[in-house]
């Protein structure tokens, strides 16, 4: 359904008040653009893409504003058409603008309605529960109401230096930012106060509960987006505590940042000091991003070999060759999930970005040789 257009005539001057025309000349009105058309359609190909033109009599030149949640934006025209890529539901007003002049022009009101699939967890790539020659050593399915605390622990606070990363949340326990129901783990993201942090979030760990060495390890997750925003999905080894880091060994199964929600990362630092030393590889989705539906992030990890899949498709591999003579990944780690929210790596949010935001595990598996 679309909202009734606007006509408006603008005019400078004012009327003569007298009969006499050489105590009140007259002002001529100005000759506004007429016969104003216009077009407004939703990409097929681009989710999000709305894209707009118009046409009038009379017009110096055109201006196309689109409403957003921070208000009107209006985005370089390209002649007669302009377009803007939307990241929310909704109803939106486009209003198209004919101009004689910056203030003097014709307007017809406009609105489109925008409509973002949720994913379930029926959407994207599931791995097989089973492995010939591999047994299946510990899973969470998330199928309860509540955090499995024989496997999880809630890391909290804002962590030295911001964990680190000079990161801006707060990690919160409890049900605040991390909830289980309908079958995953959703964490999530918040624009809100704790403390000096500006933002909330979660960050849980299996240290000391749930640790391995080696394996093939399933993860199945859908990401957040938008600027600012820094998924991971990791690991570091238990002896951070005696080594610490990145003497300890880190792998990213996968990390992301959230203006670049079609690529995620996978990286493995080691080192004596900080900074550390890493090695990482970039995948990118063929088509769509990870906030569209569900992806497995895995590794296969051998003694002096880890190998990095997204939907089965390898697309790294490091092994002592890539890391010289310190090469910790032979030891036992421990799992930590989370969202940061700014940070080293992807930058502070913006106006751009939207929350909250989430990230849903639907199961990690964790396969071993027989």
């Amino acid at each position: 359904m679309k909202l009734p257009f606007l006509l408006i005539a603008l005019f400078t001057g004012a009327l003569a008040m007298s009969t006499s025309c050489k105590e009140n000349p007259p002002v001529d009105t100005v000759l506004l653009p007429s016969n104003l058309v216009h077009t407004l359609s939703i990409s097929p190909t681009q989710k999000g893409r709305v894209n707009a033109s118009i046409k009038a009599d009379n017009s110096n030149f055109y201006s196309i504003l689109f409403e957003t949640p921070n208000g009107f934006v209006s985005p370089e025209m390209n002649g007669n058409s302009a377009f803007y890529t939307y990241v929310d539901t909704g109803w939106f007003t486009v209003k198209f603008r004919a101009h004689v002049s910056a203030a003097q022009f014709t307007e017809k009101i406009d609105s489109v309605y925008i409509q973002f699939a949720v994913a379930g967890l029926q959407n994207g790539y599931k791995t097989p529960e089973s492995y010939a020659g591999y047994n299946l050593v510990w899973a969470d399915e998330f199928n309860g109401n509540s955090l499995d605390l024989s496997s999880w622990t809630y890391e909290t606070g804002r962590g030295e230096w911001g964990w680190g990363n000079n990161e801006l949340q707060y990690y919160h326990e409890g049900e605040k930012n991390a909830v289980v129901d309908g079958g995953k783990l959703t964490i999530t993201a918040k624009e809100e106060s704790a403390g000096d942090a500006a933002y909330t979030s979660a960050r849980l760990i299996t240290r000391g509960k749930k640790e391995f060495q080696y394996g093939r390890i399933d993860i199945r997750a859908r990401l957040p987006k938008g600027q600012g925003l820094w998924p991971a999905l990791w690991m570091l080894g238990s002896n951070i505590g005696s080594v610490s880091w990145p003497a300890c060994g880190e792998i990213d199964i996968m990390e992301a940042v959230g203006h670049k929600p079609t690529e995620v990362f996978g990286t493995a630092h080691w080192g004596t000091s900080v900074p550390s030393k890493f090695n990482s590889k970039k995948y990118r989705l063929p088509a769509g991003d990870f906030t569209d539906s569900f992806n497995v992030f895995s590794i296969n990890w051998e003694k002096d070999k880890i190998e990095w899949f997204v939907n089965d498709i390898k697309y790294h591999t490091i092994t002592p060759v890539n890391t010289g003579s310190i090469y910790p990944f032979n030891n036992t780690f421990f799992f930590i999930f989370n969202i940061a929210v700014g940070g080293n790596l992807p930058g502070s949010p913006d106006a751009s970005t939207r929350f909250p935001q989430t990230m849903e595990i639907d199961y990690i598996r964790v396969f071993q040789p027989n």
